[in-house]
């Protein structure tokens, strides 16, 4: 039997392990998973007989160490900054890695070390970062074989609650991390570039400079900008494209609400709140208020922040409970970002029987033949319930294909990388459309430009 070790049972592991485990038999695997929480792992291996679940604290040397040397190839599943570590145990035992986590400095730093001894180390092979490299790379590569020239590529990515669980004024659940929601775009302006000019927006301003995006049989979203679009352009070939923009995706009306957290401070996460354990909801929203004598907190927002009271942005503030004077923050020393992440948790969780949704839309404008050309592609991707998730599905899957892939040579391209080369994505897509994760293409007139963000 050949050894899998999966590092953390987190969210996103449960369609990982699945998918390794109908294939065990057949592939003749041993699916080890470790984590702290050894409940949580012994309940995604429920009870197979060719899997183990383990206790493991990856901050322990010696018992990580060992549970790498006794693995054929190693799976982390863990935050990014903790890859690292795991990557050079990796190489101290001379073991391939794959993550869905996006390519960090210290990792790419291990590119060389990785070459010489002949590793695999893939990277960004989840849903976004990686089912985006790898739909974006199959119809830019395509354009190019028959002699395309690239003018345009715009992407987009959310990960949103499914039309039948839809049922908050926010249209919108957790699926994801909530503090990296609660953080997003923070950390610098937003850059991309734009008909040949590099266009920037500041945090203040990101998230009511939005796009819109139809989707059939879905609906009207909008997008706003991620922090940096340029970050692929080398990578995906794209130097002499003269519009460059990647963003996440929305219900329309999110943005709008959201900039009112972003306006007042609460998504600030440089400072602790004193007191913070006693505050109520009521107490933190108007701490960031100016002092009246006679003004409600209600009445104190709707002033500062021009809010009319028929307005749905003010409704969809008051379904949150944020006003609540007896509902209690009990978090101590806590910045204004966790406070509010605690506060949205009891809105946004997904229940039991709820479902979320992927969505990704591609647009990629080209020149052939003296004519300019456009094809918009997407991608609808619907959870099962709150264990077998959208995302879990669309980040686990892709991992498992790939692991799969290495184990068995098919992926043989040593170093630190990510899966923008045709002979990697292209089985991998290939089986992902067995699991309904499939992108319809359509040819739409070239605009050249977006006027809401040109």
């Amino acid at each position: 039997m050949r050894k899998i070790l999966v590092i953390g049972s987190g969210k996103s592991a449960s369609y990982l392990i699945k998918y390794l485990l109908d294939k065990s038999d057949e592939e003749q695997l041993f699916v080890i998973v470790g984590d702290v929480n050894f409940t949580n792992a012994k309940k995604l291996i429920n009870h197979h007989h060719n899997a183990q679940a383990i206790v493991l604290d990856v901050k322990d040397r010696k018992t990580r160490q060992a549970a790498i040397q006794n693995a054929d190839i190693v799976v982390s599943m863990l935050p990014a900054r903790m890859h690292v570590e795991i990557a050079k145990d990796c190489i101290s035992f001379n073991k391939n890695m794959v993550t869905a986590s996006y390519v960090s400095e210290e990792m790419q730093n291990l590119d060389k070390v990785a070459k010489e001894k002949d590793l695999i180390f893939m990277n960004e092979v989840g849903v976004d970062p990686g089912i985006d490299h790898m739909s974006a790379m199959k119809v830019i590569d395509r354009i190019r074989e028959q002699g395309g020239k690239m003018l345009l590529f715009e992407s987009f990515t959310g990960g949103l609650v499914a039309p039948e669980s839809d049922n908050n004024l926010w249209n919108y659940k957790f699926t994801w991390n909530p503090r990296n929601v609660v953080l997003a775009g923070q950390g610098g302006a937003a850059k991309f570039l734009q008909e040949g000019t590099f266009k920037y927006i500041p945090y203040n301003r990101l998230f009511r400079r939005t796009e819109f995006l139809d989707i059939e049989g879905y609906g009207r979203f909008e997008a706003y900008a991620n922090r940096d679009s340029l970050k692929y352009q080398s990578v995906y070939g794209l130097d002499d494209a003269i519009t460059l923009y990647r963003g996440t995706i929305r219900k329309v009306g999110f943005s709008r609400a959201w900039n009112i957290f972003v306006q007042l401070g609460m998504t600030d996460d440089e400072y602790t709140m004193d007191g913070s354990e006693h505050m109520s909801y009521r107490d933190f929203v108007n701490a960031f208020l100016p002092y009246s004598p006679t003004d409600s907190v209600e009445l104190k927002l709707r002033h500062a922040l021009k809010i009319d009271q028929d307005d749905i942005v003010w409704d969809k503030l008051v379904e949150l409970d944020i006003f609540s004077s007896t509902k209690k923050v009990g978090l101590k020393k806590a910045t204004p970002a966790e406070i509010l992440q605690k506060i949205l948790e009891d809105s946004w969780t997904l229940g039991n029987d709820d479902k979320d949704m992927i969505v990704m839309y591609h647009k990629f404008g080209y020149e052939l033949h003296g004519k300019k050309h456009q094809i918009d592609a997407t991608m609808v991707c619907l959870g099962e319930d709150k264990t077998y998730t959208a995302m879990a599905k669309t980040v686990g899957l892709p991992v498992a294909i790939t692991t799969l892939a290495v184990l068995n040579e098919k992926i043989t391209r040593p170093g630190v990388q990510i899966p923008i080369h045709k002979d990697v994505y292209g089985p991998i897509l290939e089986e992902l459309e067995q699991y309904d994760i499939v992108f319809n293409e359509y040819e739409v007139p070239y605009l050249g430009y977006n006027p809401l963000i040109l």
